[in-house]
């Protein structure tokens, strides 16, 4: 069992920047992020693998959106930079990939066994 917790979410203005960490109770391999709008379903934000190699994002946040980890650390991440009113969300980091790390599976919810709370960031207009 591995427990992850995030941190950083808060209000900030469009064009602003936030950085959100995730921290894990144990060594982890591939992260992800994925949000959740109100009304909305979860969605993938941006994945890494386990030595920080190979990176996917949601094509709405390339360019503005950097997932980094700290393995000595146990910590992942995600460095939003010019940031939108759409970005608004519940941010969670995800852990325990149950497939192999290509986008086609990395992008489900399901695929993903450990979940962190949650983190809330609001964009303002």
């Amino acid at each position: 069992q591995v427990q992850l917790v995030e941190s950083g979410g808060g209000l900030v203005q469009a064009g602003g920047s936030l950085r959100l960490s995730c921290a894990a109770s144990a060594r982890t391999y591939a992260m992800a992020w994925f949000r959740q709008a109100p009304g909305k379903e979860r969605e993938f934000v941006g994945a890494i693998s386990t030595n920080g190699g190979i990176l996917y994002y949601l094509d709405s946040v390339k360019g503005r959106f950097t997932i980094s980890r700290d393995n000595a650390k146990n910590t992942v991440y995600l460095q939003m930079n010019s940031l939108k009113p759409e970005d608004t969300a519940v941010y969670y980091c995800a852990a325990g990939l149950a497939g192999t790390f290509v986008r086609a599976v990395i992008v489900t919810p399901t695929t993903w066994t450990y979940w962190g709370q949650g983190t809330q960031v609001t964009v303002s207009a």
